[in-house]
């Protein structure tokens, strides 16, 4: 019985103890955090005493928050004899000096326990992470690469060696590193490429990348990561050609299906790099019908040829040959769910470059009746016939279409283009009344395009029927504003011209403005764009279209009259003076991409 409670009496006696010196830790902690380092001082110092390996760190750090450096120096020395294995007292001593400036003595240190480093990886590893965990990434690289040496094996530490470099941004380093692990480990790829582009700041580094490259592929020119590695550099710094030239010379080496090839196009022509990507195409052509890529790549390259024709100036011999290459194309193929992308493309440009409505409707209609055709792919040519029907005077067969589509798809995207093209016929037709009640609903739709489209149609609706309720001028616009949308840019501009002279008393100066605005970009004007832009800016800055106004002046400068300073002007105008504009986001994102901001 005497022994249980002599027993009980050791138990209660050292929970005390603990308990007390956890109230005493708290505190040292409070004081510590309040910058009262002596009061922290002196009960670290007698917890030391107590235990000396639980609460060393703590009282030799705030030892150095005193620059008590002497005594902390004789602490981590005591400690040192105590655990003579232990490689963080010898850190700890190392960070001692170079806190007191004596780097030289710090470095001897360290220097001599890389010099002393086992030959057993898990040492080495952890020598780094303590090295790491001192913040000296210096020391914790000079480990991995000694342990290298010591265990005779280059590729060893390299995914360790990596995140050292990135975060020291040692982007020369980095970059061997990488194209060490790539040829062993070519599912990095991804992860190098990520890791440059968060890195790089320019062409100078791209150019480093390049030349570690042609060194690395002139050693061992059968690895082909290094290839696809360089052609991605080349697309960083916008060498299209060199990018694809790359890849094809890859291609005919290794004799794929071209895949790799088919997808670099498709980023050529995201990029407007249209004569590369139209070369890119023409060679997946030549590689035969038998090969998976052939259809695609021909359908693709009348595509890009369209889009490079309609981007720039052009003449009417250029559209005209661009209908006999997709006329020729479903001669070769016929029309078919593999082949109705192409009428599609075909039917658009007969419509709003050729303005042969008759054609476009019977190559739509077709396409509309092939067996297995792709439900969205139907759903957007059903969409694409309503506008023929509209701009070809059968607006109830438009209707229909568009009710057809908006019922088949509801709460979706397409939907909601649909519901959209609907209002916009009643709108274009003049009954205002009804459109503006589809535009009011449209003005929640997912698609920010069609809301923020849907809520301007409104208020243009609602500001010009409270000052004329019969819609007369209106009318009038309306009618100049489908032939905006039909690209018949004469007959509109001749229309919007006549509105002053028959309603003088209209409230539609900012509409006429922003107008021909639009036609001006139709026909690639875009100086004349710029001019009735800033009309709206100056003389109607708190008018509907004041903040799109503001950011298509911004979007013309950086991307078309290539004036970046007036562009970040125009973006930074829509942070400053239209905060609650649906363009805030973008043109913020704009505004530090031009400025050059690290994180844009």
């Amino acid at each position: 019985m005497k022994q249980i409670l002599v027993f009980c009496f050791l138990v209660i006696a050292c929970f005390s103890r603990a308990s007390a010196q956890s109230d005493e830790l708290l505190l040292a902690k409070q004081y510590s955090a309040n910058g009262e380092y002596q009061k922290a001082l002196e009960i670290y110092q007698k917890l030391y005493k107590q235990d000396n390996d639980a609460y060393y760190n703590s009282y030799v750090n705030t030892l150095l928050s005193l620059k008590k450096f002497d005594d902390a120096e004789s602490t981590t020395k005591k400690m040192m004899r105590k655990h003579p294995a232990a490689t963080e007292y010898v850190i700890t001593l190392g960070s001692i000096y170079t806190q007191h400036g004596d780097t030289e003595k710090a470095n001897a240190l360290y220097d001599n326990m890389i010099k002393n480093l086992p030959t057993d990886q898990n040492a080495v590893t952890m020598l780094a992470m303590q090295f790491y965990q001192g913040t000296n990434a210096d020391y914790a690289i000079k480990t991995f690469q000694q342990g290298r040496k010591l265990l005779h094996n280059e590729s060893l530490f390299s995914y360790e060696l990596v995140t050292l470099y990135r975060f020291k941004r040692d982007k020369p380093a980095l970059t061997e590193e990488y194209l060490n692990i790539l040829p062993k480990n070519p599912l990095f790829l991804s992860q190098a490429e990520n890791a440059f582009s968060t890195l790089f700041e320019g062409d100078a580094d791209y150019d480093m990348l390049r030349i570690a490259l042609l060194k690395r592929i002139q050693k061992d020119p059968q690895q082909t990561i290094f290839i696809n590695l360089l052609t991605w550099q080349f697309l960083q710094q916008k060498d299209f050609d060199q990018a694809l030239n790359q890849a094809l010379a890859l291609d005919r080496r290794s004799n794929t299906d071209g895949s790799d090839i088919f997808e670099l196009c498709h980023t050529l022509v995201f990029n407007e790099a249209y004569d590369a990507a139209i070369r890119g195409y023409e060679y997946l052509i030549t590689k035969g019908k038998t090969q998976p890529y052939y259809v695609s790549a021909k359908i693709e390259l009348i595509n890009t040829k369209n889009l490079k024709v309609t981007a720039g100036k052009y003449v009417q011999s250029d559209l005209i040959e661009l209908e006999k290459n997709y006329t020729d194309l479903l001669t070769e193929f016929g029309q078919n769910s593999g082949t109705a992308f192409a009428m599609q493309k075909l039917a658009n440009l007969q419509v709003f470059k050729l303005h042969k409505l008759n054609e476009a409707q019977k190559v739509l209609e077709d396409a509309i009746n092939i067996p297995q055709l792709q439900p969205n792919l139907r759903a957007a040519c059903k969409l694409d016939l309503g506008d023929v029907y509209l701009l070809n005077n059968q607006p109830w067969e438009a209707t229909l279409l568009y009710s057809q589509v908006e019922k088949e798809y509801p709460n979706t995207t397409i939907g909601q283009d649909a519901k959209f093209r609907n209002a916009k016929f009643a709108y274009y037709t003049g009954d205002f009344t009804w459109a503006k009640g589809q535009l009011d609903v449209l003005k929640a739709a997912t698609s920010q395009l069609i809301a923020n489209d849907a809520l301007n149609l409104s208020l243009l609706i609602a500001d010009n029927i409270a000052v004329d309720t019969s819609g007369k001028a209106l009318k009038m616009y309306a009618h100049a504003d489908m032939q905006i949308f039909a690209e018949q840019q004469d007959k509109a501009i001749r229309i919007l011209d006549s509105i002053n002279t028959k309603f003088p008393d209209n409230k539609l100066s900012d509409d006429i403005l922003m107008a021909k605005a639009r036609i001006a970009i139709q026909q690639k004007d875009y100086a004349g764009a710029s001019v009735d832009l800033k009309k709206i800016v100056a003389d109607h800055p708190s008018e509907l279209w004041a903040d799109d106004a503001v950011f298509m002046l911004g979007d013309i400068y950086e991307n078309q009259l290539n004036d970046k300073e007036q562009a970040k002007g125009y973006y930074q105008k829509i942070i400053t003076d239209y905060a609650g504009s649906l363009y805030i986001n973008e043109a913020r994102k704009r505004f530090r991409k031009l400025r050059g901001d690290a994180s844009s």
